[in-house]
């Protein structure tokens, strides 16, 4: 009777704790996502780029590389104390928790990742490579912060459903423009495994230009 007593005590002990641990845990995948949502909203906005290259293509890469520019002094200034309005708000709003102490590198990769794109590859292949960084990047972020249980192994924290995102998003965007459903399939299977990569950032360079090499190099 003693020990049914001592198990009830513990059980109603336990039970509080559980459930306030599983309240943590998802008010911080809640703030986790509303975070990413804001980041890959800013992200998305890459895609204009390859609507202001058709109008003019030197035009928009010095576009991005002032941006690059200014992006790099106003983040200098926040690091000195010196935060820059507008900018520096909307760095920190859309950084993540592990980047707001040190230079967040990635709008610098995101633009670099962007005029590589257009310096490298010739249309149609330049835009897919842009909107697979646009799109294909921020749905693997947002799916994969929501709902990204199972992980895949050695991609750093990369999900499966995430991966699955980045597929489904790239080979939407590149069916019309490749007119092929083969070509956008392999397209979008490599941007998946390129975003998988445990890369950080960097993955704003690795993905459109591995993405790009291959539309191009398929819609020759």
């Amino acid at each position: 009777m003693v020990l049914g007593w001592v198990g009830v005590m513990a059980a109603d002990i336990v039970a509080p704790v559980t459930a306030a641990s599983a309240r943590a845990r998802r008010q911080a995948t809640l703030s986790t996502l509303q975070t990413e949502l804001f980041r890959k909203a800013i992200h998305v906005s890459v895609a204009l780029v390859p609507t202001l290259a058709a109008i003019s293509r030197p035009l928009t890469q010095a576009l991005l590389f002032l941006g690059i520019a200014l992006y790099v002094a106003a983040e200098y200034a926040r690091q000195a104390g010196a935060a820059v309005p507008g900018i520096s708000r909307l760095t920190v709003l859309a950084s993540r928790t592990r980047e707001r102490d040190h230079f967040v590198l990635g709008p610098v990769t995101l633009g670099v990742g962007a005029l590589l794109a257009l310096q490298l590859y010739p249309e149609p292949a330049a835009t897919v490579a842009i909107y697979a960084l646009a799109f294909g990047d921020s749905a693997a972020s947002v799916v994969g912060t929501a709902f990204g249980r199972r992980k895949l192994p050695f991609t750093g924290g990369k999900s499966v459903v995430g991966s699955l995102a980045c597929a489904v998003a790239v080979f939407f965007f590149a069916l019309p423009i490749t007119g092929n459903a083969v070509y956008a399939a392999v397209i979008a299977a490599t941007a998946a495994v390129l975003e998988a990569a445990p890369t950080r950032d960097f993955d704003n360079l690795l993905l459109p230009t591995g993405t790009g090499l291959v539309a191009a190099y398929l819609l020759l």
